[in-house]
C-alpha cells in the first residue's frame, strides 16, 4: 500500500506540474498563444515529464535493490551463530522474519534473536522507505526546476515532448519483445530437462497419458507414460466443438448486425451480444457442468446413446458460445470496414444485396475476419475452467465427442499444483506441453496469414 501512495503522490506532483507549466508558457507569452511555438499542454507535459520520470525511475530502481540491501543489513545484525547457519536454514530465519515483521504468523516460535531481527527489519523497512520517499521528491523537484527553466515562448516543447514519448513507445517495445525472448527462451531450457528424462519420441507419438512419478523408492504404480497424443487429441476435438459453434453463429451475426440490421435493431442487440464475454468462464463452467452435460445426457439416454457424465461436446459447446462476441464483434468492426464505395459500385453495376455482401464485401473484410477467427480458437485452446467443469481431466484418445476427455491447459495446471520437486519429469512435462502448443499455435497463425495474403492479392 505504501508504494502505491508513492506512486499516486508521483502522479499528483506530475499533475502540478503539468498545470504549472501551462500558466508559465502563457505567462511567458503575456497571454497571447500565437507568440508560442508550441502549444500550452506541450509546456506542461514537458515540466511533467521531468517531473515524473527520473523519479520514476529511480523509485523503480530502489525498489528492485531494497529487497537485498535490508537482507544484507538484517543479516549482518544477526548474533554470529546464526549468520553462520547454512544457506537453507537461513533462508528459512529470514522468511520468519519477514512475516513476523507486518504481523503475521510464522512457521516456528521466534527466539529472542529472531524478535530482534524482525525489529531491526522493521525499523529498516521504515527507514529505507522514508528515504526513498525524500530521494523521489527531491529528484522530481529537481526535474520540475529543470523544465520550469526552460519554459519561454520561442521553446519548442512539441519536439522535446514527441521524442520523449517515441522513446517511451520505443522502450516499451523493446520491454514486449524480450519478455516473448524470455518465455519462449524458459519454455525451451525446462522443456530440454524434460527430455533429458523422457524421450522425445515417446512424448510427441505416445498413445497413453499418465504422468506418475515416485515419491519415494520402491513405490507400487509409479511409473509414468507421458504421450502426448491424447491430451491433444482432446483439445482438438473441443476446439473444434466450439469452432463449428461460434463460428457460424459469429458471423452470421456479425453480417446481419452490419449489413441488414435497422440502427435500432442493431442498437439493443450488439450491446447483449458483447455481454456474453463479460460473463466469468467459471459462470459458463457452471452452467456446462450443470445444465448442459446433464441434457445432454439425458438427450443421449433418450437415442439409445451413451453419453459420459463429463464429455467433450458439453464443454465444446458451451465453450463456443462463450467464444461468440469474440468472432462477432471483431467480424462486425471490420465488414463495416469496408469502403462504402465498394457497395455502391457492386450495387450499381446491378448486383442485388445479398451478392453484394457474398462477393464484395465478404472477400474485403476476409483478413479481418480470419483474424477474428484466429483470436477464437486461441481462446478456445487457452480455456480450463469449462473443461475441468464439464469435459474432466482423464486424457483418453477417443473420437467419441460423448466421452471425457482433457486440454493441454488443464494437464499443465494439474502437473503444476501439488507436491511435486520441480525437477520431476512429472512436473517439467508442463513445459514440454506448453512449448508444443506453442509451436503449434505458431503453425496455425504460419497457415492464417499465408492464406489471408492470397485472397487479399486475388482481391486487388
Amino acid at each position: 500500500m505504501s508504494n502505491t501512495l508513492l506512486i499516486a503522490g508521483l502522479l499528483l506532483l506530475m499533475t502540478m506540474a503539468y498545470v504549472h507549466g501551462r500558466r508559465r508558457a502563457l505567462s511567458s507569452a503575456a497571454g497571447r498563444r500565437v507568440a508560442l511555438h508550441s502549444l500550452p499542454s506541450y509546456h506542461g507535459l514537458y515540466i511533467a515529464l521531468w517531473c515524473g520520470l527520473p523519479a520514476l525511475a529511480l523509485a523503480i530502481l530502489w525498489l528492485v535493490l531494497e529487497p537485498s540491501i535490508v537482507r544484507w543489513m538484517v543479516v549482518a545484525s544477526l548474533p554470529e551463530a546464526q549468520r553462520s547457519l547454512p544457506s537453507g536454514e537461513l533462508g528459512l530465519l529470514l522468511n520468519d522474519v519477514r512475516n513476523l515483521a507486518p504481523g503475521n504468523v510464522a512457521g516456528r516460535q521466534p527466539d529472542a534473536a529472531t524478535a530482534a531481527a524482525v525489529e531491526t527489519y522493521r525499523t529498516l523497512k521504515s527507514i529505507v522507505f522514508w528515504a526513498m520517499v525524500a530521494a523521489v521528491t527531491a529528484v522530481a523537484a529537481f526535474g520540475f526546476e529543470v523544465g520550469r527553466r526552460a519554459i519561454a515562448p520561442a521553446f519548442r516543447a512539441r519536439q522535446r515532448v514527441e521524442r520523449t514519448i517515441l522513446w517511451l513507445l520505443v522502450a516499451a517495445s523493446t520491454i514486449a519483445v524480450l519478455t516473448t525472448i524470455g518465455i519462449v527462451l524458459s519454455l525451451v531450457f525446462e522443456s530440454a530437462r524434460f527430455f533429458d528424462k523422457v524421450s522425445p519420441f515417446e512424448f510427441l507419438f505416445g498413445l497413453e497419458w499418465s504422468p506418475q512419478t515416485a515419491l519415494r523408492e520402491g513405490q507400487v504404480g509409479s511409473s509414468g507414460t507421458f504421450g502426448a497424443v491424447p491430451v491433444f487429441a482432446g483439445t482438438l476435438m473441443i476446439t473444434i466443438i466450439a469452432m463449428t459453434v461460434a463460428v457460424p453463429v459469429g458471423l452470421m451475426s456479425a453480417i446481419y448486425l452490419a449489413e441488414y440490421a435497422s440502427p435500432r435493431v442493431r442498437a439493443w442487440a450488439k450491446p447483449l451480444l458483447e455481454v456474453l464475454a463479460g460473463i466469468p468462464t467459471v459462470v459458463y463452467g457452471f452452467f456446462a457442468a450443470l445444465t448442459m452435460a446433464p441434457a445432454i445426457r439425458e438427450l443421449g439416454t433418450f437415442l439409445g446413446i451413451e453419453v459420459a457424465s463429463e464429455s467433450a461436446l458439453a464443454a465444446g459447446i458451451v465453450m463456443g458460445v462463450m467464444i461468440i462476441p469474440f468472432v462477432s464483434s471483431l467480424s462486425d468492426d471490420v465488414i463495416n470496414a469496408v469502403p462504402q464505395t465498394l457497395r455502391d459500385g457492386s450495387l450499381a453495376l446491378g448486383a442485388t444485396h445479398s451478392e453484394t455482401v457474398i462477393r464484395v464485401v465478404l472477400p474485403a473484410a476476409l483478413p479481418g475476419i480470419v483474424g477474428s477467427v484466429l483470436l477464437a480458437v486461441s481462446r478456445a485452446i487457452g480455456e480450463t475452467m469449462i473443461v475441468v467443469m464439464a469435459a474432466g481431466l482423464s486424457a483418453r484418445l477417443t473420437a467419441n465427442p460423448f466421452d471425457a476427455v482433457t486440454t493441454v491447459t488443464v494437464q499443465i495446471v494439474s502437473l503444476l499444483v501439488g507436491d511435486q520437486e520441480f525437477d520431476s519429469a512429472k512436473t517439467l512435462a508442463a513445459f514440454a506441453l506448453g512449448l508444443l502448443l506453442f509451436v503449434i499455435t505458431l503453425g496455425l497463425n504460419v497457415v492464417a496469414l499465408t492464406v489471408v495474403r492470397k485472397y487479399r492479392e486475388m482481391y486487388d
